[in-house]
């Protein structure tokens, strides 16, 4: 269509601009451009920038003279039909029309609204980085679909890149592209064009393309004979679980081995990113430090206990703590003992005399030290909280592999013992390797009802909607709370109906067999630390020169803590072999070596480019005993089976104290908890919510508080938040809060005030019935969901000639009227 590539007349700019300072420079007289208005460009250190200017003639250029326009860099020249594609568009007018439309897309919640208005009004605000924070479980990709369904549908932008880190991500949203119905009962995929994982080149057509960090890494960073995808190939990029990179202890997943290291994986992420002149929205349920690093504070955030708090997802009960003498105490050995030792590369056993004494914790269990006596423990009494029968299933999360292995097979064992022979499939392994040999395992273990008990690595700590899940088993310690928080959010999914009719999930269950909450870290102090275990010392020696000339005047560099941590592993047979360092490294000592290669990344580059063959020497040198694994059959036996509160150490009396002292301090100064002591009859739904995350802080969870009251009072009774807290402060009866809705509909009934004639029964037994889900129904949750499908507080008003209030009023009233109950 154009008479010559853009490439070649901006070159000619380019050519007038070889300083440092920007400066502007007008095309060419007689160029064949001109009559298409180009914008102007500026080049700085060779690299081209758009610059927005006056036309006065006014034509074509309305986007570009935008006075809140931004100049941006740019990674490489537009494209013609990109820029033909700009000056066609108009933003202002596309952000006014999704203002001015209300999301009224079907099967959207309230807080989904929310999300998308919110991303809607920072990008109508000129935000280029906009990241989105929703809990897992909360339906992130269904708010995501339909965010970029009204963005395409308002011309807010042509083409979005849909970014994934896995395959099986992408595969999912690809579903979803052709599963969920939107407009007119119609999937996105049959609305507009969509192109899944392994098309390369979008067509002219293509609304949404699907593709892997991985592949637009390949296509961005490495093309080989082709050429990078234009600049302006995507105007928008989504990225869906965007805190990738900050799995602190989880081995490299199969998919990240590409990558040299976690490091390395979030340079190339923020390249591919940055190569794209778009509007980059992120996608998380655990935003992490370098997240927002990226793409700023979330502009929306919808947390787990929010949605706990809203009924939109599971809470759990305190965790259920497996306590072992050895966990307690470590495993031991005295200085002369003999040691079993295992290589798993050459699956020999040998024996060592121990050179000092030797002792292992539980954090070193499973990764260091084999010991089945520890597992076999720990089987045989979790196996007495798994029914075969049962319809739920546990995931059971271990430290390696070779672990895995060893406690399937340990668990079978103590389920044959506990239950009788079970199936063979009750019990899997799921890892990458299981995967590997056999694909539909996953598959088998979403789907039907066997395996029912599946246990992993890291392979299903993240992507995976299996609400069935009702146990997480903690075989292995967690630092990093974000991938603990991704752990959870495998059993935080509702499922109605699994235990029967009407018998829903309401809680998991967490079993914790290593301490687990003592190892967590707080989200401030977490790094990514995870690398790839195969890279040599002379590869990882190449990765610091790398990071070292991306940015010289970088004050901390990557992959120098990992070099010199790997050479410390291999100090003791350094100082073996101290005679022929010195010899083939002009007299080079181990301590001045390491302490060189510690002191700076720059000594570390200079000591290794001053003696090129010592890399290889190094990686030469037997690694020994390090890749040795400690047998222990040292004995076992479990101590106590307890429930840990708040942060998993309280007993559950202290953890009541400590609500009781909580109560005392804040019932004068909370408003809401105020309310509770006083006029319960007067909360209103935001209130209760707001009151509840303020709890959440504290930890004062309601399966928590339950199960406390259980094991302190001998009393099991499900009697909601309000209940405990004013059980706890003013001595009230703790009654079934189903009990006390029954019983205060039964009251209601007698008041003629209202005549209740048949419509207005029915319209109190579905009031009442919320209730028993919300514990408070007031005039905004009539405005919402299935009420205000059914006409909303207007029209159930009108019903109850505009005594509507009063009615709710008195049924809370009679609720908590503990006379009245008792």
């Amino acid at each position: 269509k154009f008479k010559v590539s853009l490439p070649s007349v901006l070159g000619q700019a380019e050519r007038y601009a070889r300083d440092i300072d920007p400066k502007t420079y007008e095309l060419p007289e007689g160029n064949p451009w001109e009559d298409f208005r180009v914008p102007l460009v500026y080049v700085a250190n060779g690299r081209p920038y758009l610059k927005q200017i006056e036309d006065e003639s006014g034509i074509h250029m309305r986007d570009l003279r935008d006075p809140t326009n931004k100049r941006a860099v740019l990674d490489g020249w537009p494209s013609p039909e990109g820029l033909e594609a700009l000056l066609a568009s108009n933003p202002k007018e596309a952000d006014e029309k999704l203002a001015d439309s209300p999301v009224d897309l079907p099967g959207l919640r309230r807080y989904q609204i929310r999300a998308i208005n919110e991303v809607e009004k920072a990008i109508a605000e000129g935000d280029r980085e906009i990241l989105l924070a929703m809990a897992t479980g909360t339906g992130k990709t269904r708010t995501c679909l339909s965010l970029v369904y009204r963005l395409i549908k308002a011309h807010r932008f042509r083409r979005i890149l849909f970014l994934v880190d896995r395959t099986k991500l992408g595969e999912q949203a690809a579903d979803a592209f052709k599963e969920v119905k939107l407009e007119q009962l119609q999937p996105f995929s049959e609305i507009y064009n969509v192109q899944e994982l392994g098309d390369i080149q979008p067509a002219k057509e293509t609304r949404v393309q699907i593709a892997t960090v991985q592949a637009m890494v390949k296509r961005v960073l490495s093309p080989g004979d082709d050429h990078p995808p234009p600049v302006d190939q995507y105007d928008c990029v989504v990225i869906d679980e965007c805190h990738r990179g900050y799995n602190l202890d989880s081995e490299m997943a199969e998919h990240e081995l590409t990558f040299r290291s976690e490091a390395d994986f979030i340079s190339k992420y923020t390249r591919v990113l940055d190569h794209f002149h778009a509007v980059k929205i992120g996608l998380t349920a655990t935003p992490a430090q370098h997240t927002e690093t990226i793409f700023g504070a979330p502009v929306f955030t919808y947390s787990y206990r929010e949605a706990v708090t809203d009924g939109f997802l599971c809470d759990h009960e305190p965790p259920i703590r497996f306590v072992t003498k050895l966990a307690k105490n470590g495993i031991k050995w005295k200085k002369g003992e003999t040691i079993q030792t295992y290589n798993p590369k050459t699956a020999e056993v040998e024996s060592v005399s121990a050179p000092d004494e030797v002792l292992k914790n539980v954090e070193e269990f499973n990764k260091q030290v084999i010991t089945k006596p520890f597992n076999k423990v720990i089987c045989e009494e979790l196996a007495t909280y798994l029914d075969p029968e049962d319809p739920g299933k546990t995931l059971v999360f271990c430290a390696n592999d070779r672990h895995a292995d060893l406690f399937v097979k340990v668990l079978k064992d103590a389920l044959d013992d506990l239950f009788g022979p079970q199936r063979d499939d009750l019990v899997k392994k799921i890892t990458g390797s299981s995967v590997a040999a056999d694909s539909f395992v996953y598959p088998r273990f979403k789907n039907e009802a066997n395996p029912r008990i599946a246990v992993t690595v890291d392979l299903l700590t993240t992507g995976i909607d299996i609400p069935e899940i009702t146990n997480l088993v903690f075989v292995r310690r967690v630092k990093s709370r974000i991938l603990y928080e991704q752990m959870l959010g495998r059993a935080t999914r509702l499922r109605p109906d699994l235990f029967g009719p009407g018998e829903n999930k309401e809680f998991f269950r967490i079993f914790d067999a290593v301490d687990l909450y003592a190892s967590l870290e707080k989200f401030s102090t977490m790094k990514p630390v995870v690398t790839n275990p195969t890279a040599t010392i002379r590869e990882l020696a190449g990765f610091l020169k790398e990071s070292m000339a991306e940015d010289p005047e970088a004050s901390d560099f990557p992959f120098h803590d990992e070099l010199v941590a790997r050479i410390r592993r291999k100090r003791s047979r350094i100082e073996k072999a101290a005679d022929e360092l010195a010899t083939k490294f002009d007299g080079l000592t181990p301590d001045q070596f390491i302490d060189a290669l510690s002191a700076s990344a720059s000594e570390a580059v200079d000591l290794l480019d001053a003696h090129p063959a010592l890399a290889d020497w190094l990686d030469s040198l037997p690694t020994g005993k390090q890749h040795r694994l400690l047998i222990s059959d040292h004995k076992d036996e479990l101590l106590v089976t307890e429930s840990g509160y708040g942060e998993g150490k309280e007993k559950p009396e202290d953890y009541l104290e400590r609500f009781s002292q909580w109560i005392a301090e804040n019932k004068s100064t909370n408003e809401s908890l105020t309310l509770v002591l006083t006029q319960p009859a007067s909360l209103k739904r935001s209130d209760l919510k707001k009151l509840a995350l303020e709890m959440a802080e504290h930890q004062f969870l309601e399966p928590h508080l339950r199960e406390a009251w259980h094991e302190v009072k001998h009393e099991d009774c499900a009697a909601r938040l309000i209940g405990y807290i004013r059980a706890q402060a003013l001595g009230s009866p703790l009654i079934p809060f189903q009990d006390r809705v029954d019983t205060a509909v039964a009251k209601l009934l007698q008041d003629d005030r209202f005549q209740w004639s048949k419509p207005r029964r029915q319209w109190l037994e579905r009031i009442a019935k919320q209730v028993k889900k919300e514990q408070i129904v007031d005039q905004s949750s009539l405005q919402q969901d299935a009420f205000n499908s059914a006409g909303g507080y207007n029209r159930i008003n009108k019903i109850f000639k505009g005594q509507l209030d009063d009615m709710l009023t008195e049924l809370h009233t009679h609720i908590w009227q503990d006379d009245e109950v008792a």
